[in-house]
C-alpha cells in the first residue's frame, strides 16, 4: 500500500501544480478522491460528495491559490501509517511558495493528514487533517 499512495501523492503534487499555472484538468483531480469525504480543521467539519459541486470548488480554491500568489506546493515527506489492509494515513509534509509584492518569495511549511482508501489497487483520499491555514497565511502576510 506505501507504493501505491506514495504514488497517489505523486500525481496530487502534480496536479494542483499544474492547476496553479491554469491547466486544469477537474476530471484528473477528482480522480483523486473517494466517492465521498470528510474534511476536519479548524474552521469545523464538512462533508462532501466527489460530483460537479466539488470540481467547482475545487477550481475557485485554485483561483484564490492564484490570487494569494500561491507560485507552487512540493511534497517534503510522505508518512503512510496502515489501519488495516484497505485503509491508512498518509501525513504528507508540504511546501508552498508564495509570490509577494515588492519583497522575496517565501516558503511555508505545512502539514495535512489524509485518510486513505485503496480498492482494487487504487488509493483515493477519503479524508484529510489539516491545521488552520488561514492563521498560518495570516502570519506570514500571505493574506
Amino acid at each position: 500500500m506505501e507504493t501505491s499512495v506514495r504514488k497517489l501523492f505523486d500525481r496530487y503534487e502534480s496536479v494542483f501544480n499544474r492547476s496553479l499555472g491554469g491547466d486544469i484538468d477537474m476530471d484528473e483531480i477528482a480522480s483523486l478522491y473517494a466517492s465521498d469525504f470528510i474534511a476536519a480543521s479548524p474552521a469545523g467539519i464538512m462533508t462532501g460528495k466527489n460530483d460537479d459541486q466539488l470540481k467547482q470548488v475545487m477550481a475557485q480554491g485554485y483561483a484564490h491559490y492564484r490570487d494569494i500568489g500561491t507560485k507552487e506546493m512540493w511534497i517534503r515527506d510522505v508518512r503512510v501509517y496502515p489501519i488495516d489492509e484497505l485503509h491508512c494515513v498518509a501525513h504528507v509534509a508540504w511546501t508552498a511558495t508564495y509570490a509577494r509584492e515588492d519583497q522575496p518569495d517565501i516558503a511555508i511549511d505545512f502539514d495535512v493528514h489524509y485518510l486513505i482508501q485503496e480498492l482494487d489497487g487504487e488509493p483515493k483520499v477519503f479524508g484529510w487533517v489539516s491545521g488552520d491555514e488561514q492563521a498560518l497565511l495570516r502570519k506570514h502576510g500571505i493574506i
